[in-house]
């Protein structure tokens, strides 16, 4: 089966930055979309970031100018450098792949790691 784990998880304050990486084994790394999505209580998964195979990022505008996704194909891991972070940044961020390309839908990404928690105070 194919293996995600998120780490670099923690608790900041306000404007504090964090790096999140997601380590991936059990597929070929450089053929998979990997994005990043999060999760707060009573509220939707919602997607924050993501890279296609080629390299393209996109990201919500909640997030943009602060947050910066890469990955590294050799090293099979996923990156998410978070800086300027604010409390409604707070909420548990998981990583997640789709082979060759990137949908539209949180539901049609195929794997997904058990998320690691952030938590941002004021």
């Amino acid at each position: 089966q194919v293996q995600l784990v998120e780490s670099g998880g923690g608790s900041v304050q306000a404007g504090g930055s964090l790096r999140l990486s997601c380590g991936a084994s059990g597929h070929t790394f450089n053929t998979y979309c990997m994005g990043w999505f999060r999760q707060a209580p009573g509220k939707k998964r919602e997607g924050v970031a993501r890279v296609d195979s080629d390299g393209s990022t996109t990201y919500a505008d909640s997030v943009k100018g602060r947050f910066t996704i890469s990955r590294d194909n050799a090293k099979h891991t996923l990156i998410l450098q978070m800086n300027s972070l604010k409390p409604e940044d707070t909420a548990t961020y998981y990583c997640a792949a789709r082979r060759f390309y990137c949908p539209s839908l949180v539901s049609d990404y195929y794997y997904w790691g058990r998320g690691t928690q952030v938590t941002v105070s004021s």
